[in-house]
């Protein structure tokens, strides 16, 4: 598909204008904001000048241009000294990186307006929600897609997502491929970053939820209030006209959206009691096999739901789901089917028997909220001890590093700190952070340092013994490590796996 560029042009809100040469002929059928990507395209490209934290794709334009670019989209009027091969027109707006994400909406037909939209936000737990959601969307036998921290989906292949929220024009991309593929729904992780940043614009959701928001992401927010207000651009400036959310009414910020939009928001609760217009769970039971919970909805109705997920955290992803699902008007025995048919989350609590009598679990929780939700859970499971592996990143919130000490300290049995993605930092200095919480703490378990991640691991479960559980915790599905300058290959999954294998070590695996 392509458009004129005037077409374009006219279909961005907001303030704009058109400099460079002016051709009323040039055609658009791509939009691209990496100059290395222009070359690959066999149709006219419009190249977005975003500016990120390291670089200001401005500085490429010239370039893009000689890649084959026929137009820009600029924050300033660029001028090139050979006119003669670097005239093109350009649009100027106040904001590319917001610009180009609705100016793919426009270029792809506006697909998010073609597809049932369900967007995700929170500090944890949006993953798991939205692999319910989509077992449950599919359950009820409509085609869903799928853009998230683990895969993007477009209903014919599946690919390991780069991001949790893509860049605008990578978003409507996929939207487009799901609609060309039979999707009627989407669900979407809506991440505070790609909402501050503007990845969203050209997205408007006929359903959006609200987990929860726990001390994470400072670094980039500066404090809670900043971090909240991202988050709640979905409700404000994402939604659609007859839009409805779901909220957590068990969590403080959650409060005050439910406060602000009282007159399009159902609360969901694992600790209140049934009310009006709240989902509750009123009843959670939870094993190594997995978690019942005893639902009621606002009606009155009551349901006893299984789920195949472990602990007591994942009944609020549980909840969440079932809030979403409801207010699509799903079948309630259909919502049910959908939940018990989501066995496994990749790097959610993923569980490998060892033959020896010990379990160990791969589990995301990069946090201290989400490290405190999985241990508790895992405490309450064990027979022996528990132990914690884990360790911060890099360039991220320092001031969550001893808070996370200390709920390890606190919760488990062994505590082991490790490298994770160090990025710019030295992994020596970011481990000793993490000590200081564990010794601060005065709960005086054994806990060492061993920064080579892989050894780690093997050395932790060396020393399971029959009863004991080791808490993988960090990572869960990605596949590298992230330095300052590289991403090396790794995969805590593959490590145990690799450790059962070698020494012969498997058990009865759920």
């Amino acid at each position: 598909m392509a458009l004129k560029l005037e077409v374009l042009f006219r279909e961005i809100s907001g303030e704009k204008r058109l400099a460079g040469v002016h051709s009323p002929d040039v055609e658009i059928g791509e939009i691209v904001y990496d100059s290395r990507n222009v070359s690959s395209c066999r149709v006219g490209v419009l190249f977005a000048c975003a500016r990120g934290s390291r670089v200001d794709g401005h500085d490429f334009a010239a370039s893009a241009i000689d890649s084959g670019a026929v137009a820009l989209l600029a924050e300033r009027e660029l001028s090139f000294d050979d006119a003669g091969s670097k005239g093109v027109p350009q649009i100027i707006v106040p904001d590319v990186r917001a610009a180009m994400g609705e100016a793919a909406s426009v270029l792809y037909g506006r697909p998010s307006d073609k597809l049932t939209m369900i967007g995700l936000t929170g500090t944890n737990g949006k993953t798991t929600t939205a692999y319910i959601t989509r077992s449950i969307i599919r359950a009820s036998g409509r085609v869903c897609g799928m853009l998230g921290t683990v895969v993007y989906d477009d209903c014919s292949s599946e690919e390991a997502a780069s991001r949790t929220t893509p860049e605008g024009p990578d978003i409507q991309r996929s939207l487009c491929s799901m609609v060309r593929n039979g999707a009627t729904c989407c669900v979407m992780e809506a991440s505070s970053h790609g909402l501050a940043q503007g990845r969203l614009e050209g997205c408007s959701f006929d359903r959006v939820a609200f987990g929860n928001l726990t001390f994470e992401h400072l670094e980039y927010h500066g404090d809670m209030e900043n971090y909240f207000a991202a988050k709640r651009l979905l409700f404000s400036n994402h939604v659609k006209r007859d839009w409805a959310a779901v909220i957590n009414a068990d969590d403080d910020y959650g409060v005050r959206l439910l406060a602000e939009y009282s007159g399009s928001a159902f609360g969901f609760s694992i600790r209140r009691e049934p009310e009006r217009g709240l989902y509750c769970c009123v009843g959670v039971r939870t094993s190594i096999e997995g978690t019942e919970l005893d639902v009621t909805y606002p009606d009155g109705e009551s349901q006893s739901i299984r789920s195949p997920l472990i602990g007591f955290h994942n009944a609020q992803n549980v909840m969440e789901a079932i809030a979403l699902a409801d207010s699509l008007s799903i079948p309630r025995d259909v919502i049910h089917k959908g939940i018990l048919e989501c066995r496994r989350v990749p790097g959610r609590l993923e569980r490998y028997a060892l033959a020896r009598g010990a379990a160990a679990f791969v589990d995301y929780a990069h946090s201290p909220d989400g490290l405190e939700k999985v241990l508790s859970t895992l405490s309450a499971l064990k027979t022996g001890r528990l132990w914690v592996l884990w360790g911060a990143g890099g360039d991220r919130t320092a001031a969550k590093r001893p808070l996370a000490g200390a709920v390890m300290a606190r919760l488990a049995d062994r505590v082991i700190i490790t490298t994770d993605n160090p990025r710019s930092e030295r992994p020596a200095d970011i481990a000793s952070q993490v000590e200081s919480g564990v010794i601060s703490s005065g709960e005086g378990i054994p806990c060492e340092i061993i920064l080579d991640r892989g050894e780690a691991i093997r050395s932790a479960l060396d020393r399971a013994e029959s009863g004991d559980v080791v808490l993988v915790a960090g990572k869960g599905p990605e596949n590298y490590i992230e330095y300052a300058d590289s991403r090396v290959p790794f995969s805590d999954t593959g490590i145990v796996l690799e450790w059962i294998e070698e020494r012969g070590l498997w058990g009865d695996q759920t």
